[in-house]
């Protein structure tokens, strides 16, 4: 890896170094990662499963992904909010899944406020590309220095205190951050990625909730 967070994959592709050539991360990186999501159950199955991860590492969930979504009734946020204890009880006990009882709950909670929050605004797109930054908040070039010292910003600071309020647990700024880089709503793929190009592209062309 160059001091600019670029390695070459066998493929002859640069891109960004997290994804350490492991097959899976590295599918995730070239086809999920920072592209723009305006799919509601997506977003709110990516800001649990960010819950779920506090404490871990990314590639953990993502390789438990498909069993959270079994678990979750595929994170439909209005069937979750009719969990009750044994939902809870059954989901302790699923070895496939992440076994915390308080971010289990947190994902049960957060459901219930996923609904009152596509109430008032519509979808939840809606209420999370409104907060989308703009280019006078964002550097002039996303590279590895850029990204380790801000792991959060002011923006995610800010979803972070009004989700708080509006009742949302497990949503501190720096979950949030990462929920804004996956979902797209910035891109923080590095300067030299392959992947920057293509998903700057379809962020242009995406037509905001």
């Amino acid at each position: 890896m160059s001091a600019t967070g670029i390695i070459i994959g066998e493929d002859g592709r640069s891109r960004c170094h997290w994804h350490a050539n492991l097959p899976d991360y590295l599918r995730y990186h070239d086809e999920e990662w920072g592209r723009p999501v305006i799919d509601d159950i997506r977003l709110f199955e990516k800001i649990c499963l960010e819950g779920f991860q506090s404490g871990l590492s990314w590639l953990t969930i993502l390789r438990k992904r498909e069993n959270f979504r079994a678990a979750f009734a595929g994170f439909d946020f209005e069937k979750v909010a009719l969990f009750g204890e044994e939902d809870v009880a059954r989901c302790l006990a699923d070895a496939g899944i992440i076994r915390h009882r308080g971010k289990i709950v947190s994902t049960i909670n957060n459901a219930k406020r996923a609904i009152a929050l596509r109430d008032e605004f519509g979808s939840l797109a809606h209420y999370f590309w409104r907060y989308e930054p703009g280019h006078n908040e964002r550097p002039a070039i996303v590279d590895r220095d850029h990204i380790v010292a801000n792991p959060t910003t002011p923006t995610s600071v800010v979803i972070s205190k009004d989700l708080k309020k509006r009742g949302w647990t497990f949503v501190g700024p720096t979950t949030v951050y990462a929920f804004m880089q996956a979902m797209g709503l910035v891109n923080d793929h590095l300067e030299g990625c392959y992947c920057r190009p293509e998903v700057e592209a379809m962020r242009a062309a995406l037509v905001r909730p």
